[in-house]
């Protein structure tokens, strides 16, 4: 069963919509392996289009749906999708970057994504004159073929260039097992028993989609919230009695704001398994979530590339605060030094890591990206941090974001992590500005949470009592909001390039 709002759809409904789709897809004519595109908000469209992907050998493309027209024109171009499925109320703003050779299947905005956006009742229609995704699909009978597996296209974020599509090589049945394993590890879902899954992060992105996947294969009862709300997220639990979940840390943030009447307002004893990753969590804001919810929030630590070779449990948060995890079955992390060779322990440098579970990967036409970016058969994705004596590895921060001021270096994730939890802040960067005697000096964007008001001086008053003085920002900016990647995350190239126009700014 998946569960949207007020709409149910049974795991067997669903499976006949595939083999529909996947029929439909192989009437088009077009050649064995063509990637096909998507630009959907978490719905049941979504599950249709990636297993039919899938089932014929095709990489499905998910595309950010906050991507204007000429970002989306690179992508469908760069990865040579043919087809593209998109909900009606995203189409607009993408429509002029759609190339003239690729088919526009629209999908209808259903009323909990409207009501969850804010959509006008118009926007959420198929226009004249486009093929209904609903209609199309069902002219077609089940297909009858014997599925391929085809995998994923999943393009980064592109924070030091255009994206680039990573591209596995189609899974070995004698892959499968050990796949399944790291997934069982590290988001505790197992097939066909009962669970009872939560979903809310943005299914374009590598993370929840492979969670949001794996859920729907295993078997496993789906709940989709449209948009993050803290709120609704409990009365959610509660209503359905959720067991699993992935989250990102912004959520604890929000979810330990929420008054003390809400927060225990709710029964959230079903709760499971909850894993979160994707950025840094400050050690307080995790002890509270552990505090709150018991030992069932665990991490993982991995990136699109590399997969998930990294994971610890709440027991282990407690004993090493701060850490991201050990290596997991199938997994390789090693941590160099610039010239190459490897550090040793608590030494500070670069990660390189695998989850070899996973077949290797490319960068779609970028043989040379990729081979810039290995080292021993392992993948770097400019992560800078160190192993502990007992193998437990604590990130610094982006290669590319370290600051060196007065030749100390200072990992602005540290500070972000610190601010994010003060309050009135929704969101923040950290990174360095040019500084004529010092080199570089650190300047902080803080996006206020709405109708607070804050000042940099109470910003920096909230930081020295938490870091040392030389961690606390020079320079404070408040933002109505942040720009944001991709993937979601703060673009602070976009922050920070402003302030070296001019300048030369030395690489770490």
């Amino acid at each position: 069963m998946i569960i949207s709002g007020e709409r149910r759809i049974t795991h067997g409904e669903i499976q006949t919509r595939i083999r529909k789709a996947t029929s439909g897809f192989r009437a088009l004519g077009l050649p064995e392996g063509t990637p096909i595109a998507t630009m959907l908000r978490n719905d049941f469209a979504f599950f249709e289009v990636a297993a039919a992907s899938s089932d014929l050998g095709s990489s499905i493309v998910p595309l950010n749906w906050h991507l204007k027209a000429e970002e989306v024109q690179y992508i469908l171009t760069d990865s040579g999708a043919k087809i593209l499925v998109c909900h009606a109320d995203l189409l607009p703003q993408i429509r002029a970057g759609v190339p003239d050779d690729v088919l526009v299947l629209v999908v209808e905005t259903p009323p909990e994504i409207a009501a969850a956006f804010g959509i006008a009742p118009e926007l959420t229609r198929v226009p004249a004159g486009l093929r209904d995704w609903d209609r199309w699909r069902d002219g077609h009978g089940e297909s009858q073929e014997p599925p391929r597996h085809g995998a994923p296209m999943i393009y980064t974020s592109g924070t030091t260039g255009m994206p680039k599509g990573v591209r596995r090589t189609p899974m070995l049945p004698s892959q499968a097992e050990a796949v399944a394993r790291v997934g069982r590890i590290t988001y505790g879902i197992r097939p066909q028993e009962d669970q009872v899954v939560l979903i809310n992060g943005p299914m374009y992105h590598s993370a929840p989609h492979s969670y949001g996947t794996l859920a729907f294969r295993s078997g496993c009862t789906i709940v989709i919230q449209s948009r993050f709300d803290a709120a609704e997220l409990l009365e959610l639990i509660e209503r359905h009695r959720v067991t699993h979940m992935h989250m990102v840390p912004t959520m604890f943030v929000r979810l330990l704001r929420l008054p003390e009447e809400i927060k225990r307002r709710h029964d959230l004893s079903s709760l499971r398994f909850v894993v979160h990753g994707a950025a840094p969590c400050a050690p307080d804001v995790k002890r509270a979530m552990i505090d709150w919810w018991g030992p069932v929030v665990h991490e993982y630590f991995g990136a699109t590339e590399t997969g998930i070779p990294v994971w610890h449990s709440a027991e282990e948060a407690l004993r090493k605060p701060g850490t991201v995890g050990r290596v997991i079955d199938g997994g390789i992390v090693k941590v160099f030094r610039p010239d190459g060779s490897v550090c040793g322990a608590n030494e500070v440098g670069e990660i390189y890591m695998r989850q070899t579970a996973l077949p290797d990967f490319d960068y779609h036409g970028k043989a040379e990206a990729r081979a810039e970016a290995g080292r021993e058969g392992l993948v770097s994705v400019g992560d800078v941090g160190y192993l502990d004596e007992d193998g437990y590895l604590f990130l610094c921060d982006r290669k590319r974001d370290m600051v060196i001021s007065g030749g100390v270096n200072i990992y602005p994730a540290e500070i972000e992590k610190a601010l994010i939890t003060m309050e009135g802040v929704r969101d923040c960067a950290v990174f360095g500005i040019p500084d004529a005697e010092y080199g570089e000096r650190l300047c902080a964007c803080v996006e206020p949470e709405a109708n607070v008001t804050l000042s940099a001086e109470a910003v920096r008053t909230y930081l020295r009592s938490r870091l040392a003085n030389f961690k606390v920002p020079k320079e404070v900016h408040f933002h109505d909001a942040l720009p944001r990647e991709a993937t979601g995350k703060i673009f602070k190239r976009k922050l920070r390039d402003p302030f070296w126009s001019g300048h030369v700014r030395a690489e770490a």
